[in-house]
């Protein structure tokens, strides 16, 4: 009885739709069909739960509710809402951890170049794309690319692919995008792998290595 108490009463306190309660409440009564449980008595414990968890009617609750928002992210969420289910303050949830989120371009007042974290590189030439990352803001990494070219020292694979095709590199407005601001560090590969992979996909991306001219 007390397991069937125990169900009963998350099935209710969950903050589910009408459609995902009513599967869990088939569900138990299944189970106690299945063991020769008397489902009435099922019945019975679930009007009494309701009548104990239900507030009762207040006056102008409309007019006086208060909504507050938190980030459903806390395994302590449940234990919060009911904290205030007899209050006249209801709980909602958002999500900062969205795909909308992650994918956004980068905005706010601080220009771009003067921004860390994963960025693009089109060749002026041939416009093929090399997708990195860097901890310091744009403009300076793009002077290091610069100098890497102008010295013959091809430290990246992008100024391999200029040195070995003898193409141009161009301004910091013509070949330069940041594709997504630093946030968290530990995010940094994962974001550059994810813009390399559609470049990938349609042949636009520099290669790694620059073959070796034949002998």
């Amino acid at each position: 009885m007390a397991a069937y108490r125990y169900h009963i009463e998350r099935m209710l306190r969950l903050p589910i739709n009408c459609t995902r309660q009513l599967r869990e409440w088939q569900a138990i009564l299944h189970t106690a069909t299945s063991n020769n449980f008397p489902t009435t008595l099922l019945q019975k414990l679930k009007q009494q739960i309701q009548h104990k968890i239900t507030p009762p009617p207040t006056k102008n609750t409309e007019n006086n509710t208060k909504w507050a928002t938190i980030t459903f992210s806390s395994p302590h969420i449940l234990k919060i809402t009911n904290l205030f289910r007899h209050t006249n303050v209801k709980i909602s949830y958002k999500c900062s951890n969205t795909v909308a989120q992650l994918t956004k371009p980068a905005s706010g007042h601080i220009p771009p170049h003067n921004k860390c974290g994963v960025y693009g590189l089109t060749c002026k030439t041939c416009n093929l794309s090399y997708v990195g990352q860097t901890s310091r803001n744009l403009k300076t990494h793009l002077q290091e690319h610069i100098r890497y070219i102008k010295t013959n020292n091809p430290q990246s694979a992008y100024t391999q692919h200029i040195l070995h095709n003898q193409h141009e590199y161009g301004t910091l407005a013509e070949s330069m995008t940041l594709l997504k601001p630093l946030q968290h560090e530990s995010m940094l590969l994962p974001f550059e792998q994810f813009h390399i992979q559609p470049l990938h996909q349609a042949g636009k991306v520099i290669p790694d290595k620059i073959p070796e001219p034949p002998f």
